[in-house]
């Protein structure tokens, strides 16, 4: 049996941080693989217009991850009803992959976050949750549940609405995106601001 880590996210776009991240949970021994599930809508961000097309992120989390033979990008939450939630995905996945187990990824300010999450606490009652470390956001180890482990990562100080602003404002995104990235955002001009 696989133990497959569930990195779920808009990813709008990927950045050095989902990258390294991805990577080091896959050098934690906890998972067999990663799977990145770009998400088509999530629930929590609907009504933002500040988001590239679904086939877009999709794409920039394939060229980010092109080498990485245990990373995943999938597009199985596209195959589900919009907006997808984390829980209906899961139950999809281990019914679609029954010889898998699969374990949620999501960093500590998600899970600061959990209890507006549909259905978050039958999640952490059904599934293993790997939780890694967010800047700003301190974790009482003692009072995790038992299904909740929190990984030794780095922290990345880094977001995806950083990119966006600087890709807005024609700056450069080298060190903040891999370079095919940076290369596909500039080609389809992704982020820049309304002319007015």
């Amino acid at each position: 049996m696989r133990k497959i880590g569930v990195f779920g996210g808009s990813f709008n776009p990927i950045h050095i941080g989902h990258v390294a991240l991805a990577r080091e949970l896959c050098q934690s021994h906890m998972i067999d693989e990663l799977w990145m599930l770009v998400s088509p809508l999530n629930p929590l961000k609907q009504g933002n217009p500040d988001i590239a097309d679904y086939e877009e992120r999709l794409e920039m989390a394939r060229l980010a991850l092109k080498d990485d033979a245990s990373i995943k990008v999938s597009d199985f939450e596209a195959t589900l009803p919009i907006p997808s939630y984390t829980y209906t995905t899961l139950h999809a996945l281990a019914n679609t992959y029954p010889e898998d187990e699969f374990h949620l990824v999501i960093g500590a300010d998600n899970w600061l976050q959990f209890g507006n999450w549909y259905r978050g606490e039958d999640i952490v009652k059904e599934f293993r949750i790997l939780m890694y470390a967010r800047p700003g956001c301190d974790i009482d180890i003692e009072t995790l549940p038992a299904s909740v482990t929190l990984v030794n990562t780095h922290l990345y100080d880094i977001s995806s609405t950083l990119v966006r602003q600087r890709a807005a404002n024609g700056l450069s995104l080298s060190g903040l995106v891999p370079p095919d990235v940076e290369n596909y955002i500039k080609d389809k001009g992704l982020y820049q601001l309304p002319k007015t």
